[in-house]
């Protein structure tokens, strides 16, 4: 796995949600490094990824409360276990659970295996509330994917939580979850 710098030299087979964001990075003027790879699914195939990108592993649930009416994307770091009673808790939603991939894709134009808090952007409606773990804000590097799991970004965090994310609207409630 080679780390690339920015985008791709060229558009062709990429999706047009991946191309998305590297508009909206490049727009913002954030620098970012890129790894192309095969379809990551999991947190285990994206540790070797992380590895190579030398960042902190992002682990990316969307949740939803019972009526699915209220819908939330948690970010935590990937190696820390999540317990919806403590998150339902933290926010005053009782009953969560993961919401469906129909709502990731009509909310985030996302698919399973592909969550990303920069799925925001097509988030324009605002139907998805930002929930970060403060764990995740630790290291000097995030990764997360383009919206499609064959590719991998290293952000900075500082970027992150103070360009990119002022940059889609999305206000951000930090939430403290347990390690055990």
């Amino acid at each position: 796995m080679e780390l690339l710098q920015g985008r791709p030299a060229t558009n062709d087979g990429r999706l047009d949600k991946e191309i998305r964001v590297y508009d909206l990075l490049d727009r913002l003027n954030v620098p970012y490094q890129r790894i192309d790879h095969e379809a990551a699914m999991t947190m285990e195939a994206c540790a070797a990824i992380d590895e190579a990108l030398e960042a902190t592993i992002c682990k990316n649930l969307l949740l939803c409360n019972r009526q699915c009416t209220e819908f939330y994307l948690l970010l935590l770091p990937g190696d820390k276990p999540f317990k919806t009673s403590i998150l339902s808790k933290q926010i005053g939603s009782s009953r969560l659970s993961f919401a469906g991939a129909e709502y990731m894709e009509r909310f985030l134009d996302i698919t399973p295996g592909s969550l990303s808090v920069l799925g925001l952007m097509n988030d324009k409606e605002h139907q998805v509330k930002l929930l970060i773990d403060r764990d995740l804000l630790g290291g000097e590097f995030i990764g997360c994917h383009p919206c499609i799991n064959t590719s991998s970004l290293r952000l900075r965090t500082k970027d992150l939580m103070d360009v990119i994310i002022p940059a889609m609207g999305h206000p951000v409630t930090m939430v403290d979850l347990p390690r055990g």
